[in-house]
């Protein structure tokens, strides 16, 4: 059905092929998100799905759920599976060890090239986005993969509402709308730039030539992989090997994987590709006219929940477990099942499993990660 209505829409998404990262285990979401059962197998806003699952219908409707892979963990296989049964029998691709997002990225872009011929598009999208207005977003993917087919990589630049400082930022320079056709929005990418201070942040809101960087990149496949040749060449030729074996039998490709994937350098695909390539002028960037959220903590969790009441109380689970009197602000995940009563206290995160307990100030959610390692430094592995 999805790839029907795909065709319909768009014939040139038949070229364009979706890769889903789906890595990250969210350590700023424990104790709900777990190493062996992490955030984007869960659904965060109780909205009957979970976030790799809202990404792939979403991806689906633009270009056909065969025409989408999934990279993961190889203790997350079977989990991916059973929550997108519509992916194809060679449509997931298990990592055994994590290498972070340029590996996971290039081993299935040289896959596909192999597969369907190195001028496909290919563009990846994080398992754990929020994405509002869906209309949009096709349409910044549609300019995406016009101006990777020039031969640009391309990301998706996201309108900055404010100054934040947990964002990476793109610096957008002068307008490609005259050397590619299909994308009137795009423009040149002059840098790439670090999360910065709420100064920086708000210095780069009022010139208006910033968007947040969402981590969303669109590129032609001999493109990607001539990049890593030039930037990585180590990456590139353990990349390329493990890919020639991928499709022929399973011994050969366990026999790959054990040689090369783990001395593969471990690094994000912003370092590795696109921060070089924008410095050599061959990065594009389209603007996202849509609404978009990163689910990074327990904070961002609640500013996406409805409240519960009029003291702003937000609850990710069921209601009629929670109990309050003279509290405000607080954000409850009752996942144990048992009563959580709260009692003149505001701005908390209280996250209840069945083996631990989290109690923090939502001012700071952001820690949480600080606190998932001084419990691994103490020996408590076997809850993180």
């Amino acid at each position: 059905m999805y790839r029907h209505l795909a065709r319909m829409e768009n014939m040139s998404f038949d070229n364009f092929y979706a890769i889903i990262p789906a890595g990250g285990v969210g350590t700023r979401l424990w104790p709900l998100s777990r190493k062996d059962h992490p955030k984007f197998l869960f659904d965060l806003l109780g909205q009957g799905q979970s976030m790799i699952q809202g990404t792939f219908r979403r991806l689906a409707a633009i270009c056909g759920s065969d025409h989408i892979v999934v990279s993961t963990g190889a203790p997350h296989v079977e989990a991916v599976r059973e929550q997108l049964p519509e992916l194809a029998s060679d449509a997931v691709f298990a990592e055994p060890l994590p290498r972070d997002s340029t590996a996971a990225i290039a081993l299935a872009t040289a896959v596909l090239a192999r597969r369907h011929g190195d001028h496909i598009v290919v563009g990846s999208f994080a398992a754990d986005h929020v994405i509002r207005d869906e209309d949009a977003f096709t349409t910044s993917v549609r300019q995406a993969v016009a101006a990777a087919e020039a031969g640009y990589v391309t990301t998706i630049g996201i309108a900055a509402s404010r100054p934040s400082t947990a964002f990476g930022y793109i610096h957008q320079g002068r307008s490609l709308a005259s050397e590619i056709t299909g994308a009137p929005d795009a423009r040149l990418v002059t840098e790439f730039v670090e999360k910065p201070d709420a100064v920086t942040a708000q210095a780069y809101l009022a010139t208006g030539e910033y968007r947040w960087n969402a981590g969303m990149f669109v590129m032609r496949a001999d493109t990607l992989l001539g990049c890593l040749k030039s930037y990585k060449p180590d990456l590139y030729s353990a990349i390329m090997d493990i890919a020639q074996a991928w499709d022929t039998n399973p011994e050969s490709r366990q026999a790959a994987l054990n040689e090369y994937w783990a001395g593969i350098e471990k690094i994000a695909f912003d370092y590795a590709v696109a921060e070089p390539l924008a410095a050599a002028g061959g990065v594009a960037v389209v603007p996202g006219g849509f609404g978009w959220d990163d689910i990074g903590d327990f904070n961002s969790i609640a500013a996406l929940l409805p409240s519960s009441n009029r003291q702003n109380i937000k609850i990710l689970g069921e209601a009629d477990l929670v109990s309050y009197i003279d509290s405000a602000g607080d954000v409850v995940v009752p996942a144990a099942g048992r009563t959580i009563a709260l009692l003149g206290v505001d701005d908390l995160v209280v996250v209840d499993t069945p083996d631990a307990l989290l109690i923090a100030p939502r001012a700071r959610s952001q820690d949480v990660k600080t606190m998932v390692s001084k419990l691994s430094g103490d020996g408590q592995d076997d809850i993180l």
